[in-house]
């Protein structure tokens, strides 16, 4: 009862007025004063600020409306990335065939492990470590000791590591495995899923038949680098492209039009499903003039060389049909088994290739340069008939070489020797044994005989194609050298002479020597060597014939030529090339013994055609430092053409 005294008490219920409520003694004082309670708010304020909020609201419409309609498909795609990866898938390239039909190189499956480099690098730190690891260990050697294993397997993942980061920024995907095995990709197929970021793809890989054979001419694929790229812009780095050979020089024929597939990712970058696949379009293939059977038998014939030729590794023959200037076979030796590359190589074996002294990798048919010898008479003969120095029943008396006392000083005599005394000797015989001192006359002249001259010999060397590029449709070819005058200030009497017997400072090619024989074994048309004959499509149907491109043609008579052509012919039946004798078929040619270097060696050539009285095969052979052109070249020409009329 004593808590009543803290309540207080409302006594009555009368009503309370409003400044009661809301005005203390000041605020009376101030209505009293003024009149009012408060100012009013103007109008123009209001609709100051309802114009703010309808341009705010009109603005946001704009720019969703923006976003929406002129950028909606921008921003789809953009958020359709985040779930959709498109991917290009690579064609397979076309195939090459020989004349016969029969292919030279094979499309094999093959399986790729590819990693998409941004999906992949979302992932954290540990989760990339544990995806490699996997990886590695699908990989390892199972026959290493354990600790070996983990050692290779660090090394393993460092690799794989080092090939995503370099990646990064360059490239969207970049194949961390190549060329997996069909047992090891089936493991794969079932992990794959689980590691976001990667995906198993399904490729290609050329597989060369008889490698070694063919390395020369087909060449190899590798991946583009950045080199390639300042030649082919649609290529990205990865992409398989033609290196070397028909491969390099035919990429836009077989390279074919890559496709796409479009697959589903969830968040984490992990393959779902594929959402679609545009196929790709299989390349176009090449015919070539190529006779494997052939080429196949000049390479056996030339590595049986070092086992009669001592300390020689390195030769070329060739094979041309004069009627048009296919090429039949064409080897270099020592060769390399291109299937290395198209696996993919090792770093060892690629070294070892490199640094090898053999240079493997240089196409001597075409990039090397050699001294002809004694081959290149039978062009400085036509030369001469051509200018009439001298006439087919003239005779020159060979007494072992030719002595030329110095104009200015009577007891200065320069001695230029031939290999043996001929006695009296006319074109054809000349041609047939090889007589140096023939040709000292024909081209520097001696005696009542003018000569050719420096200037002549080169016109006409020119004419059968010497001392240029032939344009074979295969990269890297050399141009050979002619000298004259103007390449060497000081040009003697005696240049000449050397120029004349093929030796000096003269070089050619042995696809320029094949070319200029042609010329003298079809009557004297030069025909560009060429090795694809026909483009075809995947169903073998011929989409182009690469035309027959006539070089030159008219430049020497055709009497001329037909005693040129007899002078080889007797090398044959009398000269240094009688092991041809025997033949099925009546064989015309010219051997050579070229030296090079200071140690007096020499290199041993064969040049000749058949059949004698209706060509259809030119065939050249080179040994380097193979010695006497009849004792190294010789019996290859003459296995080759006994395999090729005897087939």
């Amino acid at each position: 009862m004593e808590l009543k005294k803290y309540f207080i008490k409302n006594k009555g219920q009368e009503d309370i007025e409003a400044e009661e409520i809301f005005l203390d003694a000041e605020a009376i004082r101030s209505l009293e004063e003024k009149g009012k309670l408060e100012n009013p708010i103007k109008n123009r304020n209001f609709i100051l600020f309802y114009a703010l909020i309808i341009v705010c609201l009109f603005a946001l419409f704009l720019r969703a409306g923006y976003f929406q309609v002129v950028k909606g498909n921008y921003y789809y795609d953009l958020s359709q990335g985040n779930r959709l990866r498109i991917y290009s898938t690579a064609a397979p390239r076309g195939i090459i065939y020989d004349s016969s039909g029969q292919p030279l190189v094979y499309n094999i499956p093959s399986f790729d492990l590819v990693v998409n480099v941004v999906d992949f690098l979302d992932n954290p730190d540990l989760v990339q470590e544990k995806i490699l690891r996997e990886i590695a260990n699908i990989f390892r050697d199972e026959n290493q000791e354990e600790s070996i294993s983990i050692l290779y397997n660090d090394e393993l993942i460092i690799g794989f590591r080092e090939k995503i980061g370099k990646a990064k920024g360059q490239v969207s995907q970049v194949v961390l495995i190549r060329g997996i095995e069909r047992s090891l990709a089936l493991i794969l197929e079932t992990l794959i899923n689980d590691w976001p970021g990667l995906r198993m793809e399904k490729n290609t890989q050329r597989q060369y038949i008889s490698g070694l054979y063919f390395s020369h001419i087909l060449g190899y694929t590798g991946e583009v680098d950045r080199s390639d790229l300042k030649s082919y812009s649609d290529y990205s780095l990865g992409d398989k492209i033609g290196k070397i050979g028909l491969e390099y020089q035919y990429e836009d024929i077989l390279k074919g039009k890559p496709g796409q597939e479009q697959i589903e990712v969830d968040s984490l970058g992990k393959t779902q499903k594929l959402l679609a696949d545009k196929p790709s379009q299989p390349g176009q293939g090449l015919v070539l003039f190529i006779n494997q059977g052939l080429q196949e038998k000049l390479y056996q014939s030339l590595e049986q060389i070092p086992k009669s030729v001592k300390g020689t590794r390195k030769a070329v023959a060739l094979a041309v049909n004069p009627n048009n200037g296919g090429v039949m076979a064409l080897v270099s030796l020592p060769s390399f088994d291109n299937n290395l590359f198209a696996q993919g190589i090792s770093q060892e074996d690629l070294e070892s290739l490199e640094n090898s002294s053999n240079y493997p990798f240089l196409n001597r048919a075409l990039s090397g340069q050699y001294p002809p010898g004694s081959i290149i008479k039978p062009l400085i003969a036509a030369a001469a008939l051509e200018e009439k120095i001298i006439t087919p029943k003239e005779t020159i008396n060979c007494q072992g070489g030719l002595s030329i006392v110095n104009k200015y000083n009577p007891e200065i005599v320069y001695y230029y020797p031939d290999w043996k005394t001929h006695g009296l000797i006319d074109i054809v015989k000349a041609i047939a044994e090889s007589c140096n001192t023939f040709f000292y006359a024909l081209g520097g002249g001696y005696d009542k005989i003018e000569g050719l001259g420096v200037d002549k010999i080169k016109t006409y060397l020119q004419n059968f194609g010497l001392g240029n590029i032939t344009q074979i449709d295969l990269p890297n070819e050399e141009a050979g050298l002619i000298p004259d005058k103007e390449w060497k200030e000081d040009w003697y009497l005696g240049d000449t002479y050397h120029l004349s017997i093929g030796q000096g400072d003269i070089l050619v090619t042995p696809i320029q020597m094949a070319m200029a024989i042609a010329a003298i074994a079809n009557d004297g048309i030069l025909y560009q060597p060429q090795l694809v004959d026909k483009i075809i499509d995947l169903n073998g149907n011929i989409r182009e014939d690469i035309p027959i491109k006539v070089v030159r043609s008219n430049f020497i008579q055709l009497d001329n030529l037909e005693i040129v052509q007899k002078g080889m012919r007797e090398a044959v039946l009398s000269g240094s090339a009688q092991a041809l004798s025997n033949l099925s078929v009546k064989v015309a040619g010219k051997t050579g013994t070229a030296q090079f270097g200071t140690k007096e060696q020499t290199h041993a050539w064969f040049v000749g055609f058949a059949p004698y009285d209706n060509p259809e095969i030119v065939i050249v052979v080179l040994v380097e430092g193979g010695g006497e052109g009849h004792s190294a070249a010789v019996p290859v020409a003459k296995e080759a053409l006994e395999w090729y009329f005897n087939q």
